[in-house]
């Protein structure tokens, strides 16, 4: 024990040595000039096989990239090269949405399967991984009352879970066996309001569903969010605490966490609950939920993770925070995805890390959208300097396992 110990702290100096090293120089180099899972327990789930067989004392962490709703709808070029940053950056795994709203927008009747085929096609042609997020209600099946967004709530939790046993029957041939279901459905992807009891019999369901279909299928909860509990949200430890108590835990083969951290990289540790943090080291933290419902080694799986670089408020360096700080500069999330690489890999409870996402949406979409610019490109395809930096982090990681 006390070998193995010394060989991880080696590794993990090492590492943060080698990213740490690098990060300066790439963000010189790419800034623009001024001119331009654990063992599955008894719910019948099943362990993803790792990405590469190795001998190496270095833990198995899944690295991949997360792109929402976006490859769906590229064009042939654009869905291979956003493909192609993944196998560039040395991830083996990519997270997409599988819409419901997408696949049946206006009936029972009718399937557009043709798009999501197409990158899943064209993800396994590149050797990789596929975690798609079953998700999101198209309007003919939402919750009474509820008909504005996709996010509202099914009102049937039995045709969701239909659409969902068809998904891996269709995909499952194709070699996906991994699914989340949902989204931050403790926030505002899930309305009217963050509903544990309507979640876990969603959840039960449709896990079910899932592995009826494919007994291969490793079922993710969905990511939760970051948030306080208020009338409409609830807390990532609170919406899992309540989930648990209904037996949702057991459902499921690992839980989706989005520790969205900036401006403070992962790495650091206040003492003052910080994303990170709540994984397994704050007072209120995932880990201990799961432990205090009988499923302590339930791996999380950071689904979402990552920095925006331009916002409606003021921006940090990292070195100051001004308030009202939305976003960070090109610099500090090129540290944030360098430091993301070694902390997920020393904590022994995160089995996967995804980071969001690879390009940012054109400023008409982005406005539409609501969002932050949280992409490793911006939207003119130009590099910022975090793409290099996760590369060479997940380099460096790669070479360390052997």
């Amino acid at each position: 024990m006390v070998k193995e110990t010394s060989r991880r702290q080696r590794f993990l100096v090492a590492l943060v040595a080698f990213v740490v090293s690098g990060v300066a120089t790439i963000v010189a180099a790419s800034l623009p000039s001024a001119s331009s899972p654990s063992a599955p327990h008894a719910a019948g789930g099943r362990t993803p096989t790792p990405s590469a067989s190795h001998t190496s004392s270095v833990r198995d962490v899944r690295m991949g990239v997360s792109y929402g709703d976006t490859l769906t709808w590229k064009s042939d070029a654009d869905l291979a090269r956003g493909l192609n940053d993944a196998v560039a950056i040395g991830a083996k795994w990519v997270r997409m949405d599988l819409s419901w709203n997408n696949i049946q927008p206006d009936s029972p009747y009718g399937y557009e399967w043709q798009r999501f085929d197409r990158v899943a096609k064209a993800a396994r042609a590149r050797g990789l991984n596929v975690l798609p997020v079953i998700a999101y209600t198209p309007k003919w099946a939402r919750v009474s009352g509820c008909t504005s967004s996709q996010n509202c709530a099914p009102a049937d939790p039995d045709i969701f879970a239909a659409f969902a046993k068809m998904v891996a029957e269709r995909y499952a041939p194709m070699g996906i066996h991994t699914w989340e279901v949902w989204n931050e459905e403790n926030i505002g992807f899930w309305k009217p309001a963050a509903d544990p009891k309507a979640y876990t019999e969603l959840l039960r369901v449709t896990s079910q569903a899932l592995r009826a279909a494919d007994p291969k299928a490793y079922v993710v909860m969905g990511g939760l969010a970051v948030s306080g509990t208020t009338d409409r949200n609830m807390s990532p430890t609170d919406f899992l605490d309540a989930v648990s108590k209904l037996g949702g835990n057991k459902y499921v083969d690992a839980v989706g966490y989005h520790p969205f951290n900036y401006p403070t990289l992962p790495s650091a540790t206040p003492g003052t609950g910080t994303p990170f943090e709540r994984i397994s080291s704050a007072r209120d933290n995932l880990v201990a939920v799961l432990g205090k419902y009988g499923t302590p080694g339930t791996p999380i799986w950071l689904t979402e993770t990552g920095a925006p670089t331009s916002g409606p408020g003021a921006v940090s360096d990292g070195r100051t925070v001004p308030a009202n700080t939305t976003h960070v500069t090109e610099a500090r999330q090129a540290e944030i995805a360098a430091d993301t690489i070694p902390t997920v890999v020393a904590n022994s409870h995160v089995a996967a890390m995804f980071w969001y996402t690879d390009q940012d949406l054109a400023p008409a979409e982005q406005k539409k959208e609501r969002a932050l610019y949280y992409g490793m490109r911006r939207f003119d395809g130009t590099k910022k300097p975090s793409f290099d930096a996760l590369r060479q982090a997940i380099t460096g990681y790669e070479h360390e396992k052997g």
